[in-house]
C-alpha cells in the first residue's frame, strides 16, 4: 500500500526519529505571544470576574451536561448580536490567560503539551454590541482587542478560502487560530506538530461549550486553503500559519 504524506508524517515525527529539541540543546524560548501591528487603539475587554459569575453554569443555570448534550455544529444564526461580556468570555474560555508560571508559561481554560499553548487568536466581528466591525487580534495576556487592517473583499476572500461556506460570512464572529509552531518545537522537536493539531481540538471544544452557556452556537472548519487562508491573513504558512476556524452566533 502506497504511504500518503498523513503516514510519513507520523513516522517522520515518531520519538525515535526526532532530533534534540531546542530547548535540551540550551536555546531560549520563544515569546509566549506574537503579536501583529494593530491600526488603532486596543480595546479593553471586560475582565473574567464579569463574566465567570453568569456563565458558571450557563447563562441559564444550564448544567454541563446538560451543555454538552445541546452541543452541535450551527452553521445558521440569528441577527442577534453577541453582548460584549459574552465575546470576551468565548475569547477567555478559549485562550484566555488564568496565571503565568515564572514568565515562562502560560496557565489556560485549555489544555496543552508543556503549557506551551502556541495559537494566537484573530477573530472577524461581524455582530458585538458595543463593537465596531472588523478583524482584531486577541491579545491574551493582556486580555484586549488589538484591531487590524482588512481590506473591503475580506469576508468574500475567507469564503472563498474555505470552498463556499458561506455561513462563515454570516456569523456574529468567526474565530481563527494562527499556530506558532516553533512556541511547540522548541520543546518536542517536530513531533510538536502532532500536539498543535490536539491542541486545536482541545480549544474548539471550549468554544463549542462556552458558546453553548451564552446561547449561541459554533461551527468549526478545517476545511480551507491553505495559501489562499494564510495569504489573506498574511501569514508567512511556515513560521506562522492558519491551524482552524470557527464561526459563532446566537441560536435562531
Amino acid at each position: 500500500m502506497a504511504r500518503g504524506s498523513g503516514q510519513e508524517f507520523m513516522n517522520a515525527t515518531r520519538h525515535a526519529r526526532l532530533q534534540l529539541p531546542d530547548q535540551q540543546r540550551g536555546l531560549p524560548q520563544p515569546p509566549l505571544e506574537a503579536l501583529p501591528a494593530a491600526v488603532g487603539e486596543a480595546v479593553a475587554l471586560p475582565p473574567p470576574e464579569e463574566f465567570l459569575s453568569y456563565t458558571r453554569l450557563g447563562a441559564a443555570g444550564t448544567a454541563l451536561g446538560d451543555l454538552l448534550a445541546r452541543r452541535t455544529s450551527l452553521r445558521a444564526y440569528a441577527e442577534a448580536p453577541l453582548a460584549l461580556d459574552e465575546f470576551a468570555f468565548l475569547l477567555w474560555a478559549t485562550q484566555g490567560v488564568k496565571g503565568l508560571i515564572e514568565r515562562r508559561a502560560t496557565l489556560r481554560p485549555v489544555p496543552s503539551a508543556g503549557a506551551r499553548h502556541a495559537f494566537e487568536t484573530r477573530v472577524r466581528v461581524h455582530r458585538v454590541a458595543g463593537l465596531a466591525a472588523g478583524l482584531y487580534h486577541y491579545d491574551a495576556l493582556r486580555h484586549r482587542l488589538l484591531p487590524l487592517a482588512t481590506a473591503d473583499d475580506w469576508d468574500e476572500r475567507l469564503v472563498a478560502a474555505c470552498y463556499d461556506q458561506r455561513f462563515l460570512a454570516a456569523s456574529a464572529a468567526t474565530f481563527l487560530w494562527v499556530a506558532v509552531p516553533y512556541r511547540m518545537t522548541w520543546r518536542y522537536s517536530d513531533r510538536g506538530y502532532r500536539y498543535l493539531h490536539l491542541d486545536a481540538g482541545h480549544v474548539a471544544q471550549n468554544l463549542y461549550l462556552a458558546a453553548e452557556a451564552v446561547g449561541a452556537g459554533a461551527c468549526a472548519v478545517a476545511a480551507f486553503d491553505d495559501q489562499a487562508a494564510n495569504a489573506l491573513l498574511e501569514l508567512d504558512g511556515r513560521d506562522q500559519f492558519l491551524i482552524y476556524l470557527a464561526a459563532v452566533g446566537k441560536r435562531a
